[in-house]
């Protein structure tokens, strides 16, 4: 690898980049009350001691009366370790129906050692590839918050000496992170499941997809198509946010190293699994390794998850995720922290739909161990961080293998594979990393640039003004928008109806990119993890709801969206604008599909920019 700049004269893997060591510091700086406030909490926790040794003889035998007898009489024990399981498992979502198969692993790991294993509790689990342009995605988002509050539940019986956390998709890895991080002075350890195999090819799928939007192919063409894509268990296969998390925890040292792309209902991941509540019991408070979740998650391995986020043209969906993470640990993280870091990040990434091929191909071609070498000897993470698996980064250049039987660890590849895939960080595949922070006159937005052309970059065009998707894309169905647009899609903020995704608007408005137009979008909803080639403003902050900006743009107004000069633009005097009567929204959504029930949520949630979460709030 090539000497770079900031490293002139230095061993490689000394220096940190000068901005990456800059924001880190910052992020120290802003973070010193809440983060001193955390850990003061963290350790009067761990001094404390594990909860079951203060139960009264009653309290203590119903916490292990179900259990076997074996298991019963080590449990007799005040001091014997006893590992939580929170988990996710659901058999409608395909990457998690493999958990169901972990817990009778864990428990006989845990024997293996003289230590327990108990079911703490289970956390909801919903799909948001199942909810996409249904009324249910407006809960997609605050189920995060609800996932945090069932993790809580699950530890609070403080009968633990360390914890796993099952979960895999989208809210739910925030959400288990979340409320581990409640539990800090635990030992946390994260046991993903895995990617289903590659189905038919990215592109076969992404063109069927556009056809059906021109209505050229049938419903039933487009299911067959999408059952050979989504067919079996394990995460769906693209780099949308459920990988996206998966490779955070890498970053962040909260895996077994390179756990997170194995594939599910193998011998390796099997012995992964198996491996989990080994480690979780050398690590906890008593040992000479004790390694809590509150050590392991600092303001270093925070800017380490969004570097790898950024390197690999991760998920949109974590610039709001990954504030409320961090944020549950004491460290305030901002859009400007993400936005200084990109342009300093190259992306060295190329994982559908920022490319052809999958998470499989990725994990071929040297996966997460390449990508998190390739990033320590730039300078690009931070190598002197604590992870589950022991002192440093570096322990997650490894990959794990079976040899005769026995799980070991082998050093990954130091080079790539496939280079249309990975690429080292002096010959990348672009400069900046796949975000970019926009402000102006409508607020301030992130717009994914990793999977859009240099072409699409800069968008100015007249505004088409929408308050729901349902209206986009009906104005699609009838053929109104062949024109230059950009799309203006509001009231979709948290509190107006939780911030729902609206990548069921990618197809309509890809079709109108293909056939020549200016296409954009600008919205105060989110995208998703599959946030593709059709540039979008999203997470548009004040929101509609609040009386943002967006709730005075008319149809006509000419906006100009320049992702290259982190510029959103709307070409109508300030005062003008705001002289405006406020739009409405034309529909409440407050109500059916269970959506009655989280009004206080949609009341509590803060700011997008801020983490949307209404659990701080509320505080």
């Amino acid at each position: 690898m090539a000497v770079l700049p900031w490293q002139d004269g230095v061993v490689k893997g000394e220096a940190m980049h000068p901005v990456t060591a800059e924001v880190t510091e910052r992020i120290r700086e802003r973070s010193r009350a809440t983060r001193s406030d955390y850990l003061e909490r963290m350790e009067a926790a761990r001094q404390a001691g594990p909860g079951r040794a203060k139960l009264s003889c009653a309290n203590f035998a119903h916490a292990f009366a179900a259990s076997p007898e074996g298991d019963k009489q080590r449990m007799r024990d005040p001091s014997a370790p006893n590992v939580a399981i929170v988990s996710a498992y659901n058999d409608m979502l395909s990457a998690h129906q493999p958990l169901e198969r972990f817990p009778p692993i864990i428990k006989q790991a845990a024997r293996e050692i003289g230590a327990t294993a108990q079911y703490a509790g289970g956390v909801p689990a919903m799909c948001d590839g199942v909810t996409q342009g249904r009324p249910g995605m407006e809960l997609s988002l605050f189920s995060r918050d609800v996932i945090a509050m069932a993790t809580a539940v699950a530890l609070t019986h403080d009968a633990f000496d360390a914890a796993l956390m099952l979960g895999i998709c989208d809210k739910i890895v925030p959400g288990l992170f979340i409320g581990a991080a409640t539990f800090g002075h635990l030992p946390v350890i994260f046991v993903p499941g895995g990617p289903m195999t590659s189905g038919i090819s990215n592109a076969d799928k992404a063109k069927v997809r556009a056809l059906y939007a021109e209505g050229k192919v049938t419903r039933e063409e487009l299911l067959d198509s999408e059952m050979k894509s989504y067919h079996g268990p394990g995460t769906c296969t693209f780099y949308g946010t459920a990988n996206s998390n998966q490779m955070m925890m890498e970053m962040t040292g909260l895996h077994l190293p390179g756990s997170a792309f194995i594939t599910p209902n193998t011998p390796l991941r099997d012995a992964l699994v198996a491996a989990a509540p080994k480690r979780a019991v050398e690590i906890r408070n008593g040992t000479n390794a004790y390694t809590p979740f509150s050590a392991v998650i600092d303001e270093k391995s925070i800017v380490n998850a969004l570097a790898g986020l950024l390197a690999t043209g991760g998920s949109t969906n974590h610039t709001i995720h990954l504030i409320a993470m961090a944020r549950a640990a004491g460290i305030e993280l901002t859009w400007e922290d993400m936005d200084d870091l990109s342009r300093v990040t190259p992306l060295i990434a190329r994982v559908y739909p920022n490319g052809s091929e999958d998470v499989n191909a990725f994990q071929a071609a040297g996966g997460m161990s390449f990508v998190i070498r390739q990033l320590l000897d730039a300078g690009l993470a931070h190598e002197d961080v604590q992870t589950i698996a022991g002192p440093g980064l570096r322990r997650y250049q490894q990959e794990p293998f079976l040899q005769d039987g026995k799980l070991v660890w082998r050093e990954g590849p130091a080079t790539s594979l496939n280079r249309d895939i990975l690429r080292p960080v002096d010959d990348p595949f672009q400069k900046e990393g796949g975000l970019r922070l926009l402000t102006g006159p409508l607020g301030r937005a992130v717009i994914k640039t990793s999977a859009v052309k240099p072409e699409h970059l800069v968008v100015e065009a007249p505004a088409m003004v929408f308050d729901s998707q349902e209206d986009l894309l009906a104005a699609h169905k009838r053929g109104e928008l062949n024109r230059d647009l950009v799309a203006v899609v509001r009231f979709q903020g948290p509190k107006a109806n939780g911030m729902p995704e609206l990548h069921s608007l990618t197809p309509a408005l890809g079709v109108q990119l293909d056939k020549g137009f200016k296409v954009a979008l600008v919205t105060d909803g989110r995208m998703s993890g599959a946030s593709g080639k059709v540039p979008a403003a999203i997470h548009v902050t004040p929101e509609a709801e609040e009386g943002g900006p967006l709730a005075y743009v008319r149809d006509g107004d000419v906006i100009r969206l320049d992702a290259h000069a982190g510029e959103l633009e709307i070409k109508v005097a300030p005062d003008e604008l705001m002289r405006r009567d406020p739009a409405r929204p034309t529909e409440a959504s407050a109500a059916g599909f269970g959506r009655e029930l989280f009004g206080w949520m949609r009341k509590a949630a803060g700011r997008a920019d801020a983490g949307a979460c209404s659990l701080f709030e509320a505080a």
